[in-house]
């Protein structure tokens, strides 16, 4: 797999992780969730006792947990509101443009095992309809997707796409058959799509649908894709186990003798999930 890489190094942050294991890891988890935008800027985290299920830890460890994300400047508590997300806080990110990212992934999607966790209609969070271009009373089609290799789940795969779209396949079709698939049956033009690669920590969720501990460090794709009007026609974040999955790349010389630099081996495959 081919990356052309252009690396941006931002400052490094300066971080107030607690210590102990369980706090630090749900301080990781939720510090993750921030960065990506599950909680955008303005809106409350879930209550300490909620938190506290959801990863199976005490309010304690929770609370501690979001005193260091106060101290880094990410959350603050609002009396009457409670735990909110901070406007305007820094993103520290090394960027990077991958832009062939995709030619290995067909091949897996057509090749692996699908198995289909969960398949819904509803409205979509504010990431997702932001990144899609949705309207306040759009509603999506939204699937939970793991893929194995011999029965060893290798990526978790949660997928967005826009109700009228949506409708032109079912749950039976998603289980079987690879999205941009379905999609073309029904007639839509993929035209582009734009994607990041970065590294995050698996989520309670993730953790039990990948047989991996929670807050593991895992390969995150975060792609939408949009037809050839523009429209954004489905939202993907995907996840792999790095000790399943790897990026490869090719790379030649190229350029005038005293400025030669490396440049990657484009390929020519379709895009893929």
């Amino acid at each position: 797999m081919i990356v052309a890489s252009s690396l941006q190094k931002a400052d490094d942050a300066v971080s107030t992780a607690p210590e102990g294991g369980k706090a630090r890891r749900v301080y990781l988890l939720l510090k993750d969730e921030i960065s990506r935008g599950v909680y955008p800027d303005g809106t409350a985290l879930p209550g300490e006792q909620k938190l506290a299920a959801e990863f199976d830890v005490s309010r304690v460890t929770v609370r501690r947990a979001l005193e260091a994300l106060d101290g880094d400047g990410l959350i603050e508590k609002r009396p009457g509101s409670g735990t909110i997300v901070r406007a305007g806080r820094d993103k520290a990110m090394v960027s990077g443009d991958f832009t062939t990212l995709m030619p290995q992934l067909i091949e897996m999607g057509c090749a692996t095992e699908a198995r289909l966790l969960s398949f819904a209609y509803g409205a979509p969070a504010a990431l997702v309809a932001s990144a899609l271009g949705l309207g306040p009373d759009a509603r999506v089609q939204s699937a939970v997707r793991v893929r194995l290799i011999d029965g060893v789940p290798f990526s978790h795969l949660t997928t967005h796409v826009p109700e009228d779209i949506a409708r032109n396949y079912s749950e039976a079709d998603l289980a079987t058959s690879p999205l941009f698939r379905l999609l073309e049956r029904g007639g839509v033009t993929i035209g582009e799509a734009s994607q990041s690669v970065s590294a995050t920590l698996a989520t309670p969720d993730a953790a039990d649908a990948l047989n991996v501990a929670v807050g593991a460090a895992l390969l995150s794709i975060e792609r939408v894709v949009r037809d050839e009007t523009g429209r954004g026609i489905e939202f993907l974040f995907a996840l792999y186990r790095p000790d399943m999955f790897r990026m490869e790349m090719t790379l030649s010389r190229v350029g005038e003798a005293g400025h030669r630099q490396w440049a990657p081996v484009l390929g020519g495959n379709e895009a893929a999930e």
